[in-house]
């Protein structure tokens, strides 16, 4: 690999030598397995992923004059060819492609992988690839769940994948503004920490924020769990800078602008399409005197929703709001560690004994709803926003859990992925889908995407499980986040199980009058559904913009449409 580019393992999630995750600590986690997967975790043969040694990795098809030309833009030390890195880069980390990866199912791998490691180089890669006609896929962090770095199974010509892990730093700081200008390769935890040392922060933290970057965010229009305070990454940036074979698209840092159709939203999430980000302008905040994260208890999915509506309506205006379903509220607790000290098992006592406080007064302690809210700003100011959001929690039946769950919700927000790769390892599938809708369908939807994913688990003959939180509050509706989870069958397809749940839960959000995805982007994995979310003349309207930026179909084909 590249010196100082850092990288995931090349079979799951994360760095290797992140410890997987852990359930023996668990008390409630083999059990809550057992009952809702039919998995017995004690008994179930754990089949790990294999040595890349042991897989068919197919050759590079790059000629010695392919690599020649790589070589003279960005170094012979920053063009890679070995089994590992390319392998790295063949895909993202979506539930197909860690499956394809692990059975070592290759069919396109990239023929070289380079780093380039400025603007320029990266300008003259893409200008090179036009003329010889290259395939260009642009890599940030490998996250992407939605088959947005793949090449076409039947590509033919020469795939280069462009890493831009090297070119990683801030350029320049506007603290009048407050606005940054940064390069496109840095990942999160990064960009946070070179921000506060200056006393900033983006405020941008999506779930894969540990191994995604700024150009990744960019590229499929992401979102952060902090969105109701810092906004989307489309209202984050400011301005950009993107690399084309022709040239370099330079989109200044002003607040608005009102010059045509907005070439900055063409660009953004357009997942390589157009060509490669190399520099983004993002809007910073002074980092907040006090971050408080409260739990609240809900006795139904029905008054929290409504109760989270009525805060996004109230003259509260907190970091993020978050409310799980029933079924995710009791994976939660299922997950919660054993008490080992005399503080712990106390406070575990007062959990239990809550819950029998509620019985007595009517709830059903099985359809209650766990919710996180976050407060930023002075004491003066959490204190109002705290005030606000309690009243409104107990008009609508809710109780306050306080801020020692909250704040065990804050350093455990980016564990939840490393829980794939251990089911995976047991023959598990566990993934998610996202969407958005208007407040007035959320409930509906809710409804009707388990109903949906129930059927779905029905005609594989597999028992599943299916969770949900929403999260990201807008004026007009929010994000309804989906977890599915079910035991792949000895005998039949892995791929067409995962695609019947996967299909039936996508097609149910366009039924129901929701988004096909709400930050995860399009890829290849929700592709065939951007007719019935664009309607036809819409997929036209963007299928004239791709051709016309690239009529060779040399950067990154068969994304986003076809």
């Amino acid at each position: 690999m590249a010196p100082d580019v850092k990288h995931q393992k090349w079979w799951g999630w994360g760095a290797d030598g992140v410890p997987e995750f852990n359930y023996t600590n668990k008390p409630a986690f083999a059990p809550f397995v057992k009952e809702n997967l039919g998995l017995d975790l004690a008994n179930a043969p754990v089949v790990g992923p294999p040595s890349l040694d042991e897989l068919n990795v197919p050759e590079s098809r790059a000629s010695e004059d392919d690599l020649a030309g790589l070589r003279a833009i960005v170094g012979e030390e920053n063009v890679e060819l070995d089994d590992e890195a390319r392998i790295v880069h063949w895909a993202g980390r979506s539930v197909r492609d860690l499956l394809r990866t692990r059975r070592g199912d290759f069919t396109r791998v990239p023929d070289a992988v380079v780093y380039p490691g400025d603007e320029e180089e990266t300008r003259a890669l893409l200008a090179a690839a036009s003329e010889r006609n290259w395939v260009v896929i642009p890599f940030g962090g490998g996250t992407s769940i939605s088959g947005s770095l793949n090449a076409p199974d039947a590509e033919e010509r020469t795939v280069v994948t462009v890493d831009l892990g090297r070119m990683n730093r801030v350029l320049e700081v506007d603290e009048h503004s407050m606005l940054a200008r940064v390069q496109a390769g840095i990942l999160g935890p990064d960009l946070e920490d070179a921000l506060a040392a200056r006393g900033l922060t983006m405020g941008h933290v999506p779930d894969s924020f540990t191994y995604s970057t700024l150009g990744g965010w960019v590229a499929t229009r992401s979102s952060g769990m902090q969105s109701d305070k810092y906004g989307d990454i489309a209202d984050i940036v400011k301005g950009l800078r993107l690399a084309r074979p022709g040239g370099v698209v330079a989109l200044r840092d002003l607040p608005s602008t009102s010059t045509g159709p907005s070439v900055r939203e063409m660009i953004i999430g357009s997942e390589g399409r157009l060509g490669i980000v190399t520099e983004v302008t993002i809007q910073v905040h002074p980092l907040p005197e006090h971050r408080d994260v409260i739990a609240y208890m809900f006795p139904t999915w029905d008054k929290a929703l409504l109760c989270m509506h009525a805060v996004a309506r109230s003259e509260a205006h907190p970091t993020f709001t978050r409310i799980s379903d029933a079924a995710e509220t009791s994976f939660s607790l299922s997950t919660q560690k054993a008490p080992t000290t005399t503080l712990k098992k106390a406070s575990a006592f007062g959990q239990e004994k809550l819950w029998d406080f509620l019985r007595l007064r009517g709830w059903d302690t099985d359809q209650m709803c766990l919710s996180y809210v976050c407060y930023e700003g002075s004491a003066k100011h959490n204190a109002r926003e705290k005030k606000i959001v309690k009243d409104l929690v107990a008009k609508h039946g809710g109780i306050v859990l306080g801020g020692s769950p909250g704040a065990l919700y804050d350093q455990k927000k980016f564990d939840t992925p490393y829980l794939r790769d251990f089911l995976l390892d047991r023959r598990t599938i566990g993934d998610v889908s996202e969407t958005a809708a208007p407040w007035s369908k959320l409930a509906a939807v809710h409804r009707r995407v388990r109903e949906a994913a129930g059927r779905a688990f029905d005609q594989i003959g597999r028992q599943g499980f299916i969770m949900c939180h929403m999260s990201h509050s807008y004026h007009a509706g929010a994000c309804l986040y989906f977890t599915f989870a079910f035991v792949l069958g000895e005998d039949a397809d892995d791929l067409a199980q995962y695609d019947a749940v996967k299909s039936a839960i996508q097609q149910c959000f366009i039924d129901c009058g929701a988004t096909l995805s709400h930050h995860h982007g399009v890829g290849t994995e929700h592709k065939p559904w951007m007719a019935q979310d664009l309607s036809e003349p819409g997929v036209d309207l963007m299928a004239g913009l791709f051709h016309a930026a690239d009529p060779g179909a040399n950067l990154n084909p068969g994304k986003v449409i076809d």
